[in-house]
This record gives C-alpha cells, sequence and structure tokens, in this order.
C-alpha cells in the first residue's frame, strides 16, 4: 500500500492545483451571473462525492483514497461551471451522478476512464432536457432569494418576471438580418469582443490556465492546438460584420466556454492524448469541431460534443503518431 501513497499524493496534489486555478474564472462568473454559480458549485460537489461513495460501496471498494484524491470534486466543479447557473436542482444532480456513474465508474474508476466525465455528465442533460440547458441569465444573474427560488421550483409573488436572455452565441446562431455591428450595438448579451461578461471570464479562466502550465500541471500542447486551430478556422471562414458572418476570431475565443474548454477540459489526462503530438492534435480537433458547431451544427457551444468526439479519437491519434519516436512531456 506504502508503493501506492506517492501516486496518490501527486494526483491529490495536481487536483488541488486545478480547483485552485479556477477561482478567478468561478468569481468573475459569480459576478455576472450572481449566486446561482455557487449554487451549482455546492449541488454538483455534493452529490458527485455522494455518487462516489455510492459507486465505491457497490463495488465493495474501499471509500479513501478514493473520495480524497480530488478528482470528483474536479469534475464536479468543471461540471458546475458549465452548467447554466438558474437550472433546476434536479439538473445539477443528475448530472453530476451521470458524470460519476457513466463518465468514471462504468470504465473502472480514475484513470481509467476514456470520456471527459464533466463533458459527459454536461452533454448527456442537453440531449435529455434542452429546454432547461439553455435558460441563460441576463448579466448580474439574482440575488440569493431569487436564485434559490428558481432553482428549488420556489413561486413566489418576487420572483423577477424575466431574468433569461439568449446568450451571444445562441444569438449569432439564429442570427438572419443583423450584421455584427448591429448585434455588438444593440444586442445586451454582446459585451466589447465577446459576449457580455463572458469575455471577462474567459480571460480568467485564461490566467487560471496560464498559471497551471506554469506550475507544470500540464504541457501545453492540448490548450495550444484548441486554441490556435480555432483561431485560424474562425479567420479563415470570417467573412467581416455582415448579416451572415459567423463571428471573428477573438469573439470565438472570448465567448462559451473556450477557454474553460482549452485549459481545464481538452488538457484531462486520462481521456485525452498521451504523447505530445497526439495532445497537439487532439486540441486542434477540439478547437475545430467546436467552431464547426457553434457555426452549423444544432448547439451554440460545441466545446463539450467537441471534447467527447475527439476522445473516440484517441486511440486514432496515438497510432498517427507513433510512426516516429518522440520524447515525453510533462
Amino acid at each position: 500500500m506504502s508503493a501506492l501513497e506517492p501516486v496518490d499524493e501527486r494526483l491529490q496534489q495536481a487536483m488541488q492545483r486545478v480547483l485552485l486555478a479556477t477561482l478567478p474564472g468561478m468569481l468573475v462568473l459569480f459576478w455576472v451571473s450572481g449566486w446561482g454559480v455557487l449554487i451549482n458549485l455546492l449541488l454538483a460537489g455534493s452529490s458527485a462525492l455522494a455518487a462516489e461513495a455510492l459507486v465505491l460501496r457497490l463495488r465493495k471498494r474501499a471509500l479513501m483514497p478514493s473520495l480524497s484524491d480530488g478528482s470528483a470534486l474536479v469534475s464536479a466543479t468543471l461540471l458546475a461551471l458549465a452548467l447554466p447557473p438558474y437550472c433546476p436542482w434536479w439538473l445539477t444532480v443528475s448530472a453530476a451522478a451521470s458524470a460519476m456513474f457513466f463518465g468514471k465508474h462504468l470504465y473502472g474508476g480514475v484513470g481509467k476512464n476514456p470520456f471527459n466525465p464533466a463533458m459527459l455528465g454536461f452533454a448527456l442533460m442537453l440531449v435529455c432536457f434542452p429546454q432547461q440547458m439553455t435558460h441563460w441569465p441576463a448579466s448580474h444573474g439574482m440575488d440569493l432569494s431569487g436564485g434559490l427560488q428558481q432553482i428549488f421550483g420556489i413561486h413566489l409573488n418576487d420572483q423577477p418576471d424575466a431574468w433569461v436572455q439568449a446568450t451571444a452565441l445562441d444569438s449569432l446562431h439564429i442570427n438572419k438580418s443583423l450584421t455584427m455591428d448591429e448585434l455588438f450595438a444593440g444586442n445586451p448579451a454582446f459585451g466589447h469582443l465577446g459576449g457580455k461578461g463572458i469575455e471577462w471570464v474567459n480571460l480568467a479562466f485564461l490566467a487560471g490556465g496560464l498559471w497551471l502550465l506554469q506550475q507544470r500541471v500540464f504541457s501545453w500542447h492540448a490548450p495550444v492546438g484548441m486554441l490556435g486551430s480555432l483561431f485560424i478556422i474562425s479567420l479563415v471562414c470570417w467573412n467581416g460584420s455582415g448579416s451572415d458572418s459567423h463571428g471573428s476570431p477573438l469573439f470565438h475565443l472570448l465567448t462559451g466556454a473556450t477557454m474553460l474548454g482549452a485549459f481545464f477540459i481538452a488538457t484531462e489526462p486520462v481521456s485525452g492524448a498521451k504523447s505530445p503530438r497526439a495532445r497537439l492534435l487532439f486540441g486542434a480537433g477540439v478547437g475545430l469541431l467546436t467552431y464547426l458547431i457553434r457555426t452549423w451544427g444544432g448547439y451554440p457551444d460545441g466545446v463539450a460534443f467537441a471534447v467527447l468526439l475527439m476522445n473516440l479519437g484517441v486511440p486514432a491519434l496515438e497510432r498517427l503518431v507513433a510512426t516516429r519516436p518522440e520524447a515525453s512531456s510533462p
């Protein structure tokens, strides 16, 4: 047992650093969307830990150190940050439980999952409950009382009449007549370069991700691959500010879950590629698929589906780059 302790300790330290790196984005998202962010985090975290404990009990496995390694809490945190802040409580609980059941323990637990657990839980909810997954709040969301009412379905007289608004990606996805200049000037979902408020959230997640790179929690290959390919494809397909525009490269980099996906999702070590060149290709595939889904797919943001599709392609990527030897990367 002692031989396994250093491995568990390294995993725990890495998970702690990832959680710490999410704090800037978490705080800015709280400033933008309100108390629903913190309520989601509490619901997702407690549900994920409870689901993990239940599965471990059913598998007759020791609860520790699995519950204490931090992997379930990291998956729950990333899932909660990706979910709409005021979605129903049962949706957050279902998403977290699905991430643990189907994304992690169905394949044997930590270190064996072929899919990113957080994104699998998110995608399942998006497919099963598309209406609830599109309720995004207007800027600055609600106060604590309004958030609790909305999340737990308590209908009181002082509940706000209209608190939902289309996101910038939603608005661009369905836009047929307005130019980009008109959208930025007149649509409240648009900020300076991307989604209003969300552009600052993305910059905060970028800061946390760069700190993780500095700490060598993961290598640069997947984030650079994703952001680079998203920038290139959006630049190539960008046709200015006309009504048929798909958005500028900066718009796509600073809108939706781009930076969360690049630094916290695409870098997941188990479901992602292992060799450096394969990680670079993995990230590039995620960026390309994200743009294609955003622009021509049925969903405004495609990060979750892009990651899951590239998870399927990891074995092929590893075989593709195995023709030439390469040094391993941290």
